[in-house]
């Protein structure tokens, strides 16, 4: 590796998480060679054609190269990765890649996940924490081996949850402290004197995709466990109810007073605020979305939809 050049660094990546970590290593003076992002797709209902998050970014920070692969597990894709001669792989949120292409980097390929590894290893870490109601989770970059999440930690950082931060507050903060040490990491290696620790198997915990069937709220459960999962799935997919025959979505929420009622999802309050009962204590809804419409404050839900007092959610 010539140093005066720099090391050759592809960057992998999708989604918005990735770009902190894109636009730091250009900031940091490693300015990858080229970037690794999912193919354009339509989206919306006019199904117009749109480029992922990362391939936007890169194009803006005038990286020439970007390879969009349909199926990173093909022999073209090996074949151009290795063309690229890196020296260091990164991926933040692309997809599992076979070790045909992690091993191509000359001093290794690492990834950063969104958790304390080696707990939540999957593909919803911040979800899985916050639904679990930690109050500390963090970032880890690890050397890729063959199974998923299972490899050698470099450096890991901790942050702390709020009570009420929802998924998405906290995979924004995460991207953010996660870029660092994306930077971090990579002048690690550089050193070449770093010591990659062993993860503790013992102590892993799963974190699999979100389905449907996660996101109904279950309103027996006390009233901080229901609160937990509502703000683990926001904004998306979003925790739901049903209520009069639809599908209500509930985004944000709040803990209320002891309950009442001995009724779980039976409402309790319902002018200026939606309080509704669990197994145990109660929850103050602050914003929902009816099916079909927008998302409103609870307020300006009870404006223009009755919701009477003893009425229950929950009943499809």
């Amino acid at each position: 590796m010539d140093l005066r050049a720099g090391p050759r660094i592809v960057f992998m990546g999708t989604p918005e998480f990735a770009v902190p970590s894109l636009k730091a290593l250009v900031d940091a003076g490693f300015k990858p060679i080229a970037v690794v992002t999912g193919p354009d797709k339509a989206k919306g209902r006019g199904q117009k054609v749109s480029s992922t998050a990362v391939k936007v970014a890169a194009h803006t920070l005038g990286i020439q190269t970007i390879l969009t692969p349909d199926d990173v597990k093909s022999e073209s894709f090996s074949q151009s990765v290795k063309e690229l001669a890196p020296d260091i792989m990164i991926v933040v949120a692309f997809r599992i890649l076979p070790e045909s292409v992690f091993s191509q980097a000359k001093q290794g390929t690492f990834n950063l996940h969104g958790s304390l590894l080696p707990k939540y290893r999957g593909a919803a870490p911040i979800n899985r924490a916050i639904m679990a109601g930690d109050e500390e989770t963090g970032v880890t970059t690890f050397l890729l081996q063959q199974k998923v999440d299972t490899g050698n930690i470099l450096i890991k950082r901790k942050m702390t949850v709020g009570l009420n931060e929802t998924a998405g507050e906290v995979h924004d903060r995460m991207s953010i402290l996660g870029a660092g040490v994306v930077v971090e990491t990579v002048r690690l290696i550089l050193s070449g004197t770093y010591v990659a620790a062993t993860q503790d198997h013992s102590q892993a915990s799963p974190a699999p995709k979100i389905f449907r069937e996660d996101c109904e709220i279950d309103w027996t459960k006390p009233a901080l466990e229901v609160h937990n999962h509502i703000r683990g799935l926001s904004p998306y997919p979003g925790a739901f109810t049903h209520y009069d025959g639809k599908q209500l979505k509930v985004f944000s929420s709040v803990l209320g007073p002891q309950a009442s009622s001995t009724t779980s999802g039976q409402v309790l309050a319902n002018e200026s605020t939606l309080l509704v009962s669990c197994g145990s204590g109660s929850l103050e809804l602050l914003t929902v979305q009816l099916e079909g419409k927008r998302a409103l404050s609870s307020a300006e839900f009870l404006r223009g939809n009755e919701v009477a007092i003893g009425s229950e959610f929950g009943k499809a």
